[in-house]
């Protein structure tokens, strides 16, 4: 094998070997990102932990609080009206069941009828949480709220038009 051949095979092999330990170093940052990322969401994120609301999206009232300065003060309170009134983990594992026993099509009348009672409950939970959470609010605040709301209100109604436009756009037939 000539000297030539020799050192492009150790410059192949030097490359491989960057390569795959490149590729092994992102998996792990990847996968310690994602960790701290899930972690600062939950505990510390942009509004204190908050945001996900009862059905685990990132509306409600969390999301009509977005742009609102608040106080140390208010936000602390905010703070113990979440804590005050989070879903207990039997709850959150009943809900969890019946969604699997839905998927899965084996899902009985009894749990439907529990499932409804459960979501009303929590429903009404939410709206007591909205009134604690406007009762901390200063006026100016609770005009900033309505305005969010309104927004929010008149987004969503924008993207079921886009949603219902690009509907009947695909349903119409091509003409070439």
């Amino acid at each position: 094998m000539s000297f030539k051949s020799k050192l492009s095979s150790l410059f192949v092999m030097v490359f491989a070997f960057a390569a795959f330990s490149v590729a092994v170093s992102a998996q792990d940052a990847t996968k310690t990102g994602d960790k701290s990322q899930k972690m600062e969401h939950r505990g510390g994120g942009r509004h204190g932990g908050f945001g996900k609301g009862m059905r685990g999206g990132h509306g409600g009232m969390m999301g009509e609080l977005r742009g609102i300065t608040l106080t140390d003060a208010q936000k602390e309170q905010l703070r113990t009206i979440h804590e005050a009134n989070k879903p207990d983990q039997a709850t959150m594992e009943e809900m969890k069941s019946f969604k699997e026993a839905r998927r899965a099509g084996t899902l009985t009348d009894a749990q439907k009828d529990r499932m409804k009672t459960v979501r009303e409950q929590m429903g009404a939970k939410h709206e007591q949480v909205k009134a604690q959470v406007l009762a901390i609010l200063t006026p100016e605040q609770r005009a900033q709220v309505e305005t969010n709301r309104e927004q929010m209100k008149q987004r969503r109604q924008e993207r079921r038009n886009q949603r219902r436009e690009g509907k009947t756009d695909a349903d119409k037939p091509t003409v070439n």
